[in-house]
C-alpha cells in the first residue's frame, strides 16, 4: 500500500492525499508538479526513475488506511537534473 507521504521532498510543500499536485515513483518518492517539472525534469533525484501522478486514495480508504505522516526532504532541497 502507498504510503501517501505529506510534503515534496524537494521544497517540502504540504501535499495532502487527495492532491492533485503529487508524483512518485516506484519507490514511492514524492514531489510537488512544480519540483518535478521544472527542477527534476520528470526524474526522481534518488533513483532515477520516472515521475508518475500519485494516485488519490477515496476518503473511506483514508479512513481505514491513513497517509503517511512522516515529512522526507532532501538536505539542501533538490539539484537540476543534468541538461535542464
Amino acid at each position: 500500500m502507498l504510503d501517501l507521504r505529506p510534503n515534496c521532498e524537494c521544497c517540502d510543500r504540504d501535499l495532502p492525499p487527495d492532491s492533485g499536485e503529487a508524483l512518485i515513483c516506484t519507490f514511492e518518492c514524492t514531489f510537488c508538479t512544480d519540483c518535478a517539472s521544472e527542477v527534476l525534469k520528470g526524474v526522481c533525484p534518488n533513483c532515477g526513475g520516472n515521475l508518475q501522478p500519485r494516485p488519490i486514495r477515496p476518503a473511506d480508504a483514508l479512513l481505514r488506511h491513513p497517509a503517511s505522516t512522516e515529512r522526507i526532504v532532501k538536505a539542501g532541497g533538490c539539484q537540476r537534473s543534468a541538461g535542464g
